[in-house]
């Protein structure tokens, strides 16, 4: 049995329609406050009474296997004292008591208006408690008043006080009447372990699931923290980038300082004062190297061509001298430069020795 709770509710279901709601309230081992209607929020857990008259209770030696297990056992149990057929009933059964559990049957259409009542008036009870189990098994017979009906409770027996059938059930011995005290701290007790809780099976409470705002809390922590840290790395790569090139710029400064004349002084662009000096170097155009090695490779594959002089202009056009063997190798000579990328002009030849000769010259395109 568990501890006794510090605050619950005890709704009694109205045993006919139109009856008025009862209900208790238990602080302790007490009853702290009762009154008819429905009771306020309060925070409090709300615990439903079903109606004694409602519930046929048994007890039976069950096997202690799974919830489920045991309910398909129990209704092998109860077949036989029920005309009702099995699908119209609900089968529930409780915790240990001794060697027997106590079973309880109602018919599952009640089962179904008692907890749409309860959610018409905004709860929905986790427990479902048979009247007669909030009395104390002990021995003969106790009888107690909950919630405007008489109840009657037995070591394996439980049932509404009804003139004829008590005295029937309990063979003419009348129960004894529970005093307020041990009444009190038998609904507590009761309350903290119940017995038997009808809510099982196609009745159990749905759980419904809380948000952790403290969890969500701190999932967004982490989420930002992820989100600094990648943000963190990125901004590392780039400073690392950064200096990279900073430290491959200074690099080729310093290589090009070196390799600008002792007398250029302080240069404050070492990059672009060599590529000035280079530029003189070359010269204009492609310059004269890459001009010439183009238009010899160009004149090389004529056969009896010869370079006689070169003149490499200050505009970069390139002045070529040569001799041929007759005018078809003069002008394959310049489609060949014309092929190479090259304009070419001039190319008046002359007869002399018994060749031709003359000036060409060609500049890039």
């Amino acid at each position: 049995m568990g501890g006794i709770v510090t605050t619950a509710t005890l709704l009694f279901l109205p045993p006919r329609i139109g009856d008025p709601w009862r209900w208790l309230r238990i602080e302790g081992d007490a009853v702290a406050a009762r009154g008819e209607g429905v009771p306020e929020a309060d925070g409090a857990p709300v615990v439903a009474v079903a109606p004694a008259d409602a519930v046929t209770l048994h007890w039976a030696a069950l096997p202690a296997r799974s919830t489920a297990q045991a309910a398909a056992a129990a209704r092998i149990v109860v077949s036989d004292a029920s005309a009702t057929p099995q699908e119209q009933l609900h089968v529930a059964v409780g915790e240990v008591e001794g060697e027997d559990r106590p079973i309880g049957v109602v018919s599952a259409v009640r089962m179904r208006e008692w907890l749409d009542s309860l959610l018409a008036i905004g709860l929905d009870p986790a427990t479902v408690i048979p009247a007669p189990l909030l009395l104390p098994a002990t021995e003969g017979f106790v009888r107690a008043d909950l919630g405007g009906q008489a109840v009657v409770r037995g070591q394996a027996s439980g049932f509404a006080d009804e003139h004829g059938l008590t005295e029937l059930i309990t063979g003419g011995v009348a129960p004894q009447t529970l005093a307020r005290a041990a009444l009190e701290q038998a609904l507590a007790s009761a309350v903290a372990a119940p017995p038997l809780n009808l809510r099982q099976g196609a009745f159990l409470r749905r759980r419904r699931r809380a948000i952790d705002w403290a969890l969500v809390r701190r999932l967004a922590l982490l989420l930002a923290l992820v989100l600094l840290a990648t943000l963190a790395i990125d901004l590392a790569t780039i400073a690392r980038y950064a200096l990279a090139a900073d430290h491959l710029e200074a690099q080729a400064d310093t290589i090009a300082r070196r390799a600008l004349p002792r007398d250029a002084g302080a240069v404050a662009d070492p990059s672009r004062a060599l590529d000035e000096r280079l530029a003189r170097l070359r010269g204009p155009g492609q310059g004269f190297t890459r001009t010439a090695a183009a238009a010899l490779s160009a004149i090389r594959p004529v056969q009896g061509a010869e370079v006689e002089a070169l003149d490499f202009q200050p505009n970069g056009d390139l002045g070529i001298t040569v001799t041929v063997d007759g005018d078809a190798q003069a002008n394959a000579l310049q489609a060949r430069l014309r092929d190479a990328g090259f304009a070419v002009t001039g190319g008046a030849f002359e007869s002399t020795g018994g060749r031709l000769k003359g000036q060409l010259t060609v500049s890039s395109r």
